[in-house]
């Protein structure tokens, strides 16, 4: 893909990496609280922090995992935005159309999002060194964050 500039169209412009930041902070804490909340008996439960690490790290943080592919799936295909890019007035959109992503693209997106993570946050990372401010979940998908 060539390089992306920030005056392709009218009106488009790159979201600031530092609102992107804070969106990414808002949507993990939701996710984060919602476990929380439901697994809140068994924390309490636990011992020691080797007994909660243990419930996190067993089937629970699978569960986590698919939450966060399904969170992100929905919210980009749906409205363009998770709740925490909407909060920041920003939105993904596909880099040819600069639409709304489809259901497939919003998926591959929140896929190589968690991989991102996984590999420790180098395809966040990879954004500020990046022309188009692309992570690499961005450049799999072919999407762009702008202001919304």
């Amino acid at each position: 893909m060539n390089e992306i500039s920030e005056s392709r169209e009218p009106g488009f412009e790159l979201a600031p990496l530092g609102r992107r930041t804070v969106a990414y902070a808002i949507d993990d804490m939701l996710i984060t609280l919602l476990f929380l909340f439901m697994l809140w008996d068994r924390i309490v439960a636990a011992r020691s922090p080797e007994e909660i690490a243990a419930i996190v790290n067993g089937d629970v943080g699978l569960m986590i995992l698919v939450a966060k592919i399904l969170y992100h799936t929905w919210f980009v295909y749906q409205y363009g935005a998770s709740l925490g890019k909407m909060a920041m007035k920003i939105k993904v959109v596909e880099a040819r159309t600069l639409e709304n992503p489809r259901f497939s693209v919003a998926f591959n997106r929140a896929v190589f999002r968690v991989i991102s993570e996984m590999v420790f946050y180098l395809g966040f990372v990879w954004a500020f060194f990046d022309p188009s401010r692309q992570t690499w979940h961005d450049k799999t998908a072919s999407t762009l964050v702008v202001n919304a």
